[in-house]
């Protein structure tokens, strides 16, 4: 850890000049002594670091250190700079790895080329926090020390043992085979098998996990994107699913498209509206999807998809009829 800190440490004079122990500290998260004793390691091992005394000063680099990476060229390093930006990362616990390894790839490249990035990459953002609404857009958290261990078993090919919650279940220890990695809107899954059979886990449900020194029963290599897609037509096609009889207005057809899972058949209406027939993940899924349609659809069928939307309407109506 101290190692790693120290490179980010001589990588943040490299790239900001002169800065004082307490700007350090804070960029480092550690206290102002610690960065001292940095200093004074980096100084013995030969880094030319030198103080600056003042109101303006700091610590500073001699002009010069620094180790070029000519490999680069422009637009390979704006991809990377680019792939930085993104908050996929954070799924698997490596925001700060990828802001670390951002630093050095920046560092490290010919002067030229750095300016000439580091501004273009200004102008480009990917997945900002919120969208045009100001919707705040929510990560799921993921602890950092539960991130570690399922990469440890993943990079390792050991078996894992979770403690997983999941959906309506009471948190129970399974100890799975870790297969690979998969982030998607920026949550984070772990593709598994356990007792041979495919399982697909969410990483925010992981309530601690532990890497086991058994080897994992799991195939050398793996087309991640294949398991993904033939697990993705599983889930569609099987489980609790629902299917839904619907009429809605066309302008809402897509807000429907973007929570159903599949379309079974959709025609016109004679009053202009869209008859569908959709599939849902289940009875809770479709419940929610319908009732975010307001007055643009109606539940044609089941019957108890009917009358939960006429129970709950009704209910909202008394709540608001009364005078508080």
């Amino acid at each position: 850890m101290r190692a790693d800190r120290l490179v980010s440490l001589v990588l943040l004079l490299r790239q900001h000049g002169r800065l004082s122990a307490t700007a350090l500290a804070r960029e480092l998260e550690v206290s102002t002594r610690t960065v001292l004793r940095d200093i004074e390691a980096l100084s013995a091992a030969g880094v030319p670091v030198y103080a600056e005394r003042g109101r303006h000063g700091g610590f500073e680099l001699l002009p010069g250190f620094r180790t070029e990476l000519t490999g680069l060229n422009p637009d390979e390093a704006l991809a990377l700079l680019v792939a930085g930006s993104r908050r996929g990362a954070q799924a698997f616990g490596l925001g700060s790895a990828l802001a670390s390894a951002m630093l050095k790839v920046v560092d490290a490249l010919p002067e030229s080329y750095r300016d000439t990035a580091a501004g273009a990459a200004e102008r480009l953002l990917i997945d900002p926090e919120t969208d045009l609404l100001s919707r705040r857009l929510v990560d799921e958290e993921v602890p950092d020390a539960i991130a570690a261990e399922v990469l440890r078993a993943v990079f390792a090919g050991h078996k894992l043992r979770i403690h997983y919650a999941a959906v309506d279940q009471t948190p129970m220890w399974r100890t799975v085979d870790p297969i690979g990695l998969v982030t998607i809107r920026d949550r984070g899954y772990l593709l598994a098998t356990k007792s041979g059979a495919d399982r697909t886990y969410r990483l925010s449900r992981i309530l601690a996990a532990k890497e086991l020194p058994e080897p994992a029963q799991r195939p050398d290599r793996v087309d991640l994107d294949r398991a993904w897609q033939e697990r993705s037509t599983r889930f569609r096609t099987g489980g609790d699913q629902v299917t839904v009889l619907v009429r809605v207005n066309p302008g809402r057809r897509e807000d429907l498209l973007g929570t159903a899972l599949a379309v079974r058949a959709e025609e016109p209406d004679a009053d202009g509206w869209l008859r569908m027939e959709v599939s849902f993940q289940d009875s809770r899924h479709a419940k929610w999807a319908l009732w975010q349609l307001s007055m643009d659809a109606e539940a044609l069928a089941p019957q108890w998809l009917r009358d939960f939307l006429r129970n709950r309407a009704t209910a909202i109506a008394t709540r608001y009829g009364v005078s508080s």
